[in-house]
């Protein structure tokens, strides 16, 4: 594969990733493993660690699994979806778990139109401390609506 190609392919995987994520949200995290989720919307602990954090680790594993095949079955595309599922997961940790949750506390100050639109969307998903009906968004949009 060429560079060029390698580039398309991680850029196609990651913008395809925030589809993955909306998608795995709403139908898994908010359906069949609500027992995983459901500490993320109503914190039932006192560890720092959630139950959701197991997600993390699934899509990391998903990440090494496209770098084995790219080293050692010569699927030529691998490293390129493994980095950027990677790169993804890193990006949602940034926005999702630092800058939205403050699970390390910086960067509590921004305050541009997409900060306050991010954090407006996602305190409105929050309200709903259930598995039915909350509004799911991407990392990388947001409705217009929030953006006041």
């Amino acid at each position: 594969m060429s560079l060029i190609a390698h580039v398309g392919t991680f850029f196609l995987t990651f913008f395809i990733m925030e589809f993955v994520a909306w998608f795995t949200h709403k139908y898994v995290m908010h359906g069949f493993l609500w027992s995983l989720h459901k500490d993320h919307h109503h914190k039932d602990h006192n560890s720092w660690f959630e139950r959701n954090d197991l997600f993390f680790i699934f899509y990391a594993v998903v990440s090494a699994c496209f770098v084995i095949l790219w080293g050692e079955y010569n699927f030529a595309p691998g490293l390129a979806i493994g980095i950027a599922i990677f790169a993804y997961g890193l990006a949602y940790f940034l926005v999702h778990d630092i800058f939205i949750h403050q699970r390390f506390k910086i960067w509590r100050n921004a305050n541009n139109r997409y900060a306050r639109g991010v954090r407006r969307a996602h305190k409105m998903h929050h309200k709903n401390l259930g598995k039915e009906d909350g509004e799911c968004f991407g990392m990388l949009w947001v409705p217009l609506k929030y953006f006041k």
